[in-house]
Parts: C-alpha cells; structure tokens; sequence
C-alpha cells in the first residue's frame, strides 16, 4: 500500500514515497526475494539492503531505505495479524504508548490504525487492507475518548515537569517536556476532530487547520520555542499554560456539544 503524505494527499515534491508491506505470520515476507527486487529498482544496488523482519522494534518492524530515480521510497513491514488485533484493542478504546527511534513523544498503537485508513491500497489480491479499513472509518467514538483521556492530562503535567526542571536549571529537560505537552496537545486536537494523528512530524500544524482547534496555535507554539531559545523558561511555561487552558475549553465545549 502507499502510505504517509502521498497518500493522504498532503505531499510536497520533495516527500517520501512510504510504501507499506503487509504479510501474514502464516506467510511472512521473503526479504531475500525483496532484497533481489530491490536492487532491480535501486539507484545504487549495492549499497541497497533490506532488514530482518523485527530489526526496527516491534511498532516499525522493519524496511529499507532506498533511492528510486532520485526519489526517497521507504519500505515498512507490518504483520496484518498484529495490526489487526490491535485495532481491535483501539475500537474498545485501548491505546499504548511504547518507546520508539525516531518518536520522541512515542509510538502510540493507534497509528497503525490511522495507517489503515489513510492508505492506498495498490496490490491487495486477498482484499485485507480493504476489510480492514472498513473497522478504521468511520473513526471510531472509544478511540476518539480514549486517546482524549490518555493525552489531555498529560498537557499540564508535562508543563509542571517544565517548571521543576527550571528550578534546577535543566534546559534539555525543560525543552523536553515543552515538546511532550505540545505534542500530547497534537494527540486530544485530532481526536476531537476524529482524524488519526500518524505522524508526530508536522502535527501541531496540521492540527492548527482542523474545524475544532485552538485559536492561533501555530503563533503560540513558535512564541514557546523563541522564549525557551532566549532562556525565557517561566514565560514560555506560561504559554504553554494559556495553550492548556484553551484546549481545555475546547474540549468540554465539544463533549458538551455531542453529549447534547
């Protein structure tokens, strides 16, 4: 399947080609057949390689990185069993968060869901990706409240770890959780919206474009990061308080919306 931006329509030139391989554990990939196929396509074939199934970690499983006339194609293994239970998990409204290369706010189980239901398929001969993705869309209502309660907490606790950190004079600490509260802040804006966050790059953006969202978010967050760049700690914990106390807002204006 075609995944990523190119696939949710929101590329630009320059954007990755991710092209995702489902398989079975009953009939697993041949990386040495995929290897060969490969190399038959690469820019340079011999500096081309494919991993092991699991070498990227249980959530990116595995893949290449391969240059294609010129243009970036990222491989990704996924186990549709795996994928398929976890959806499962999400539709009840279970979500994990695990440690994850590449993710500093994490892997969340539910963008393998959104991976679902975003994709292209474009060879799909047992027609999986197709009934899956009719258990992804419409998007689910627990997932939408879980991912709500597991992440809306998480804003201000993250910003009180700010303050701590401040007091000690911890700047990579303080810049951490900055990160994580506005990220957690990604994560309960799109759930409101019912649109699956797959991709922490580029979130906060593309969730300042969503119909239910908080009012000059783009402004606010580039206002935290030049006050945290000029050692303003204090002052940007303060936006990211102000940020919190309008999502917030939001949030129960829109439960209080549904609910009714």
């Amino acid at each position: 399947m075609l995944g990523g931006s190119r696939a949710r329509g929101s590329a630009h030139p320059g954007s990755d080609y991710d092209i995702g391989l489902y398989f079975t554990a009953a009939s697993p990939l041949d990386t040495e057949r995929l290897l060969a196929a490969a190399k038959t396509i690469a820019d340079d074939p011999a500096t081309t390689s494919v991993t092991p199934i699991g070498e990227w970690g249980p959530w990116i499983v595995g893949g290449a990185w391969l240059s294609v006339e010129g243009n970036k194609v990222d491989l990704l293994y996924r186990n549709i069993d795996a994928v398929e239970a976890v959806m499962a998990s999400c539709q009840a409204g279970v979500v994990t968060m695990d440690y994850q290369p590449g993710h500093p706010h994490g892997f969340c189980s539910a963008i393998w869901m959104g991976e679902i239901a975003c994709c292209q398929p474009l060879h799909d001969p047992e027609a999986l990706i197709a009934r899956l993705k009719s258990a992804a869309l419409p998007y689910p209502q627990p997932l939408r409240c879980a991912l709500i309660r597991r992440f809306q907490w998480e804003v201000l606790f993250a910003i009180e770890n700010a303050e701590l950190a401040i007091a000690r004079d911890e700047w990579t600490h303080v810049a951490g959780c900055a990160y994580q509260s506005l990220a957690c802040v990604a994560q309960v804006l799109f759930a409101l919206n019912d649109r699956y966050l797959i991709n922490e790059k580029g979130a906060l953006g593309e969730a300042a474009r969503l119909p239910l969202t908080i009012s000059h978010l783009n402004e606010q967050t580039k206002e935290v990061w030049r006050l945290i760049g000029d050692g303003a700690f204090a002052s940007a914990c303060d936006v990211l308080r102000e940020i919190d106390r309008q999502l917030k807002a939001l949030t129960q204006s829109a439960t209080t919306s549904r609910s009714g």
